[in-house]
């Protein structure tokens, strides 16, 4: 027979077996370029990072010595957090409690501050994410030159650091409350505009057609078709920025920005540890009531708790 023979079609199952054999073997030499790429990418950035440094160190007779910076370093972290910890004895636990959280009507009063700090800051942070979100969504943008500024402005305002806008705040309006209330709120802005488009990008469509079909504007469809959907996720993003706009508030306070930042910077430019640890856990403290309480709200609102079984 001279004419070429055809090839004889694989059965379905062994076709299969093929293709499958084939995609592991992509799979695998996928995942091995990208294993390899980042044991690279963190190497490198490792040794950017001085975490291959080697240093010379005080021996415990004196003598100085090249040493890797990582176990040398760490008996001197040991030796600040064992600085923080007052003496605590159980015949004079009262007392010594009393020395430790010495300031602590100063604390209280500063604490309150950095509360409403932090409470302000994210009611202008969600005013201004909640109404830049929308013209920053690429489903709901009028049009494309407002997607873009909104987008860069947001990006601005969340790029700079807290503490940076902090700084640029005092110098404008001096030290106080103010300033961290401004620094806070802008930053916020911008995370929370980016958090919030990105959940109006998620929407579902069809509400706002309707809308639009039924005569409404561009903000009726905001209004009536989005808004709807996407408010239990808005909630959520709040309160979880509360929380964070709370710590970011007691840490700005170090560049004159009002709450117990200020009292962070004194401890430490008077060496005053145990000061630092009573601070640390007025702080861990609040987090903790204003998380669970959060909890408890985004879940009442959400409708993840139901009410007593009349």
């Amino acid at each position: 027979m001279t004419a070429t023979a055809q090839a004889v079609p694989l059965h379905p199952l062994d076709q299969f077996e093929l293709d499958y054999s084939a995609l592991r073997r992509r799979t695998k030499t996928t995942w091995l370029i990208a294993a390899i790429l980042f044991v690279i990418a963190f190497t490198f950035s490792a040794w950017l990072g001085d975490f291959f440094k080697v240093t010379q160190v005080t021996m415990p007779d004196g003598s100085r010595d090249w040493r890797w910076i990582i176990p040398a370093g760490l008996p001197r972290l040991g030796g600040f957090l064992e600085k923080t910890i007052p003496t605590l004895r159980w015949d004079s636990l009262g007392a010594d409690l009393a020395e430790w959280f010495w300031r602590w009507k100063v604390w209280l009063n500063l604490l309150i501050e950095t509360i409403l700090i932090a409470f302000m800051a994210t009611a202008f942070g969600v005013a201004g994410g909640f109404i830049l979100s929308f013209p920053a969504s690429r489903n709901l943008a009028p049009n494309k030159w407002v997607l873009w500024i909104c987008r860069r402005y947001l990006e601005i305002a969340r790029t700079v650091p807290e503490l940076v806008w902090a700084l640029i705040f005092v110098f404008c309006f001096s030290v106080g409350p103010m300033a961290g209330v401004l620094a806070i709120g802008l930053h916020a802005t911008g995370a929370l505009g980016k958090l919030y488009s990105e959940v109006n990008e998620n929407i579902d469509m069809r509400p706002l057609e309707g809308v639009k079909a039924a005569g409404g504007t561009w903000f009726d469809q905001m209004r009536y078709g989005a808004v709807p959907q996407v408010l239990p996720n808005i909630i959520s993003y709040t309160l979880l920025r509360f929380e964070i706009n709370v710590r970011s508030s007691s840490i700005i306070g170090y560049v004159g920005a009002g709450g117990l930042g200020q009292e962070f910077r004194e401890a430490l430019s008077l060496q005053e540890y145990t000061d630092l640890s009573a601070l640390f856990i007025i702080i861990f403290t609040t987090v903790i009531v204003i998380d669970y309480g959060s909890e408890k709200l985004r879940h009442r609102i959400i409708g993840l708790e139901k009410g007593p079984t009349q």
